[in-house]
């Protein structure tokens, strides 16, 4: 066997027998349609379920004192969302549709669960993903220090709750942020999202698409404090990365590779915020 990669997997059909590009796009977007909609909807229910919970303990605990308390006395007992519950929260809204659409539209099959195992166990395989993840910790460093001598300085959306995260629940953080959110956002991402125009003969398609759209969710506008340059570069870097775990998911013909390349750009953000980040 030779010790380089393989050439990229390619649809069984030629290019000239290829899907109709109107009908994939189509699949493609009621995708990302379904998978928005989960995602915000099952957001928005985890918060009110936890406010309710929050309301109604309060509300008991003051009648077992003898008290009514006022409708702005609850909405202060509720609070801000804990740490743990936002990352609670995080996990159910985005692993929800990951694993729906992954089983309900996207689900593997089994020859390419053969193919994924047969790609993971070559040596190539790793050191194609170890490159990426390298490039990928570079390029983003890359463009923030550029951005930084240009007066730019984004804020991240969630750089506040990981900070707070690595304080009160570390170990929880890490085994989140390296090992569970790559996990089912590669799942996503790359396996339903661009995996779609993979099978359709559209890799490059796919690798952009899915990579614009993994940094509109990172990043969403009016979210953070952040100004339309700041918005630029956090795409930039983000766009790059999800294109970066997409060509990686095309190139080795495993999810496994791009799911470790994620795991290891968290893993490495996650020691420099801890190191270099926490006053």
């Amino acid at each position: 066997m030779s010790a380089g990669l393989p050439p990229p997997p390619v649809p069984s059909t030629v290019a000239a027998d290829r899907p109709p590009l109107l009908p994939v796009l189509v699949r493609f977007w009621v995708d990302v349609l379904i998978a928005s909609g989960l995602l915000v909807t099952l957001n928005i229910a985890c918060f009110v379920l936890w406010s309710a919970v929050r309301g109604f303990s309060h509300v008991q605990a003051a009648k077992a004192r003898g008290l009514t308390p006022s409708s702005p006395e609850i909405m202060a007992a509720i609070g801000h969302p804990a740490v743990l519950v936002q990352l609670l929260t995080a996990l159910v809204s985005t692993a929800t549709p990951a694993l729906l659409l992954y089983y309900w539209r996207r689900r593997a099959s089994a020859a390419e669960q053969t193919a994924s195992r047969i790609a993971a166990s070559r040596a190539s395989t790793w050191c194609c993903t170890a490159l990426i993840a390298a490039a990928v910790f570079l390029l983003s460093n890359l463009v923030s220090m550029l951005a930084s001598a240009l007066g730019i300085k984004p804020v991240p959306t969630n750089l506040v709750l990981m900070e707070q995260a690595l304080q009160q629940w570390p170990l929880s953080l890490t085994l989140f942020a390296v090992v569970i959110a790559p996990a089912y956002e590669e799942l996503l991402f790359r396996r339903v999202l661009c995996g779609r125009l993979l099978s359709a003969g559209r890799p490059w398609l796919g690798i952009v698409l899915s990579g614009a759209i993994f940094a509109l969710v990172h990043e969403v506008p009016g979210i953070s404090g952040n100004g339309p340059v700041a918005i630029a570069q956090l795409w930039l870097v983000y766009g790059t990365m999800g294109a970066a775990f997409a060509w990686l998911y095309w190139r080795t013909g495993t999810l496994w590779a791009s799911i470790a390349a994620h795991g290891i750009n968290n893993a490495t953000a996650l020691a420099a915020l801890y190191f270099f980040g926490l006053g």
